[in-house]
Order: C-alpha cells, then structure tokens, then sequence
C-alpha cells in the first residue's frame, strides 16, 4: 500500500514477480477509494492527496494500468480490528476494470463474531461463495454506460491478524494463493525474458482478456469464451463487429453451472463442459460458471466481457 518497490523484478525460479501498487489517500477518514497501479513505473501516492482523478491522470500519463479495489467492501463487526475500504468517487474516468472477486475482503465477510472467526480461520472453504452480488451488479451498472471494464480477482495475501471478541483470524499466503486468481489471455508463450514477458502481460492485462477463477475447487486453465461472426473472431476483453449472426461458444476443463449474460442479463444457462449461443443482437457479453464444491454452490469463473456491435 502506497509504496512502490524497487529493483526486486524478475524471475525467482519459475515465478515472475512484477510490481504493482495499491494507492489510496492515507488522510482520508474512514479509508476508501484504494486504486490497484500496475506497470507505471514511478511512485504515484502522493498523488492522491490532490484527488482520485489526479491520481488516475499521472497513472494514465505513466501508462498504469489500473483497476478499481474492492469496490463495494462494507465495514465489519462492532468490536472488531476490521474496517472496510470501498470505491467512493464517482464518476471516475481512466480505469482498465474492477476487483470482482477480494479473497480476503469475502473472508473478512464471515467474521462477524467471535465464534464464526473461530470455525472460518480453520475452514474458510466453507464459507466461501463468490463476489459480491453489489460488485457484480456494480460491474454490469458500468457496462451498460459503455464502459469497458475488466475483471480482475485477487488473493490480496497480507500478513494481517484480525481479532474479533478476543478470537484472532487470519489466512496463510500458502492456503490464499491456491484460491482466486486473474487469469491472463498473452499473445504468445512466456519466454523467461524479464523485459519481453512483462510487456506480454501487461498488454493482456490492459486490453482486459481475463478471466477470474477459483482454482482451489478446480483449476480454471483451459476456460475459453469466444465470439465469431463471419471470418470475424473475439475472446474475452475483444470487440467484434457483426457479419451477420453471432455465435458465441464457452468450454470448461471441467463441468459446471454456465451463465451467459447480455448486458448484465441472464440468456441462455447449461449445465455442462459446454455452451453454444447463436445471437443477431449487439450487447456486452459476458459468462459466470458455478460449481459444486464441498456440498456447496460456489463461484467458479467470471470471464471479462466481449463487447459486440
């Protein structure tokens, strides 16, 4: 949080470490409006002092890529260490997408007493669904005005302690890493060069072809969504202009309950590895798929949108 690290990029093993900062005005009381900073190169804190649009306009001018943190996190039990941090400055200009899906924000959901913090710190899984409904809707609210915004999902793994009525909860980077996780489309396979790796990912991360998943109750590598039209062809973050008719197509690695919407609406559900949709209409396209996971419905996949015209 409003720091940006230095010359600590690179390979360790076979994991890229690439630095982002989150940055939200530290004088604000309570705390809102926390801006997830990537590829801007440069200290931007300060920034926010001024304002939120001031930040997102020198992190436009650094070419940052930014997205929106936690945006509809709410304030937590009474008694508690637990605060809530949500998106406050509306309208806001410059942003590449939302937070759809905080780990660590839903588990701070379930602490609302000394008792459930007991049971969620050793069996989290369990209490875990998927984002928000306000951030889901949030997200089609914004859509629905044009905007094109991506999805992103996130560990957000501290090393936090919360304590609520004398009961102490926290998740282990080991357990947060395995669950929600941004999934990125590249142009072509990582090559174990800093300098040519980063710009792979960050051009997929800036044109918005994500996916969010939760790979703990399985991986979501695989998951596809696309859109053709004629020789026309696009994947999530893309925009394809219609030839005629639409036919839109979603595979799984594995079975589960598959959504897609237009424009934040419900048109066709299946339950399977597969789904087929044939369309003539325009619309922000977008897919959610839930899955059977410890005797629970939980979220699996929600895919960045295919804007079609």
């Amino acid at each position: 949080h409003n720091l940006w690290v230095q010359n600590v990029e690179g390979y360790y093993g076979s994991v890229l470490l690439l630095v982002g900062e989150e940055i939200h005005n530290v004088s604000r009381h309570p705390s809102a409006s926390h801006l997830l900073v990537y590829s801007a190169e440069q200290e931007l804190a300060p920034y926010a002092f001024a304002s939120t649009q001031m930040l997102l306009q020198k992190a436009k001018e650094c070419e940052g890529i930014c997205f929106i943190a936690h945006p509809t996190e709410r304030n937590h039990a009474q008694g508690s260490t637990i605060s809530g941090a949500p998106w406050t400055d509306w309208p806001v200009e410059g942003i590449t997408g939302l937070e759809l899906w905080n780990y660590t924000s839903e588990f701070k959901d379930l602490l609302w007493g000394a008792l459930p913090a007991a049971f969620y710190t050793h069996f989290p899984s369990w209490g875990m669904r998927g984002p928000r409904k306000t951030t889901l809707r949030l997200w089609d609210e914004l859509l629905n005005k044009g905007q094109h915004l991506a999805a992103l999902g996130n560990a957000d793994a501290q090393p936090l302690h919360y304590r609520i009525g004398g009961q102490e909860a926290y998740l282990s980077y080991v357990y947060l890493f395995r669950c929600v996780n941004t999934h990125i489309l590249t142009n072509g396979p990582l090559t174990g060069d800093l300098s040519q790796d980063k710009q792979l990912l960050y051009e997929a991360l800036w044109a918005g072809r994500t996916w969010v998943g939760y790979d703990l109750p399985h991986s979501t590598r695989g998951f596809s969504f696309t859109a053709r039209s004629g020789s026309a062809r696009a994947t999530v973050g893309e925009e394809l202009k219609r030839l005629g008719a639409v036919t839109l197509e979603v595979k799984l690695p594995a079975k589960g309950e598959i959504r897609l919407l237009r424009n934040g609406k419900l048109i066709r559900r299946a339950s399977d590895t597969e789904l087929h949709y044939t369309s003539a209409e325009a619309g922000v396209y977008r897919v959610e798929v839930t899955r059977r996971f410890r005797g629970l419905r939980v979220g699996w996949i929600f895919s960045s949108p295919i804007y079609i015209s």
